[in-house]
């Protein structure tokens, strides 16, 4: 973690910024390489503070090698302005992205005499290329989602709701060792597959139709996304023509991924893939995202990201086609960029 600490430090000192204020729960974990619960961490130049109150304060002490624990007595901001008021700090950035305007008014106010800079992006870009660690955990993770739905694949049947089956999914998880789900679990069954983040209902999955299901798996802090698209009974040949359209623009966007590639050449080659089939008006999302401590995180896959691919990071490749009201497919799977390009680590649908 000193690394991690030290790349933050020196991008704090390039652009003039005394110090960091970390309100993210996933980057204060990747700082730490700690699951964070209710803490905060402050970043200065000779000191790395943990500040955390009564519930995890032990626990985190005995955890934590590299940081000043403090424990949060009163509250977070009289805690941090007594420790601000020791240090002679008298300008500090916080991450703008991941505070409220109400908190940061308390804030400053309690902080008078006290500069606040808003940063963003100081740590999400430290955390787009993932180390050896970071990717045996996402490997894992995501061979739990396979086997989760390998599993499922067995239990779907007419009459079972689209509930039940998340529910199924989420027992697996946990039983192969996952801490859970890594988000709320997709199951689109019917005209609820058209939906691309279709909240999972009480509908009763029938035969004869597509059952759309989007999960991932936590697998100690980092995470998998996928999804598939399983069918009951006979697939009708709309269906059979649009997943095929799909599973070739997944194709053809993997084969384009390699470091140094601008990432919204990757959307391109999906989307227009499926705009030449006369279908880019019904692909309605982004073509994937970056995956990691959050299910979504930086880079994005779309035509307005300016980024381009660097080896290490690990991307989601997930075209879809949407009738609305009738059926919907996506395939969803994760590539790691190597040296030779895109490897997936998720495998792939025949």
């Amino acid at each position: 973690m000193n690394t991690r600490i030290n790349q933050l430090k020196a991008s704090l000192k390039s652009a003039g910024l005394n110090g960091l204020i970390v309100f993210s729960s996933a980057n204060i974990s990747y700082l730490t390489g700690n699951r964070s619960r209710d803490a905060y961490l402050l970043i200065l130049p000779k000191r790395n503070i943990y500040l955390t109150d009564s519930r995890y304060y032990e626990e985190i002490k005995r955890s934590l090698k590299n940081f000043e624990v403090i424990k949060i007595e009163d509250s977070f901001i009289q805690t941090l302005k007594q420790i601000l008021d020791k240090t002679g700090v008298k300008s500090i950035a916080f991450e703008a992205s991941h505070l409220s305007y109400a908190a940061y008014q308390k804030i400053s106010k309690r902080l008078s005499g006290v500069r606040l800079i808003p940063a963003s992006g100081l740590i999400e870009g430290l955390r787009e290329i993932k180390d050896r660690k970071e990717l045996a955990l996402i490997r894992k993770a995501a061979k739990i989602a396979l086997e989760a739905f390998d599993f499922i694949e067995g239990q779907l049947k007419p009459g079972k709701t689209e509930l039940q089956i998340a529910a199924e999914l989420e027992r697996f998880i946990k039983y192969r060792g996952g801490y859970a789900a890594s988000f709320e679990i997709i199951v689109g069954s019917g005209p609820n597959s058209s939906y691309p983040h279709h909240q999972t209902s009480s509908r009763v999955i029938r035969q004869n139709e597509p059952v759309l299901i989007d999960a991932g798996v936590d697998y100690k802090g980092y995470k998998s996304d996928l999804t598939r698209v399983f069918f009951l009974g006979k697939m009708k040949l709309l269906v059979r023509e649009v997943f095929d359209i799909v599973k070739e623009a997944q194709a053809q966007a993997i084969k384009r991924i390699k470091a140094g590639e601008p990432l919204r050449n990757i959307d391109a080659a999906a989307r227009g893939y499926i705009a030449e089939k006369g279908l880019g008006e019904l692909f309605t999302h982004t073509t994937g995202h970056g995956v990691g401590l959050e299910v979504h995180e930086a880079p994005r896959i779309s035509a307005k990201e300016t980024k381009t691919i660097k080896e290490g990071m690990v991307l989601t490749i997930e075209p879809g086609i949407y009738y609305p009201g009738f059926f919907g497919i996506r395939i969803e799977d994760m590539v790691v960029v190597t040296k030779k390009g895109a490897q997936v680590i998720s495998g792939t649908i025949n």
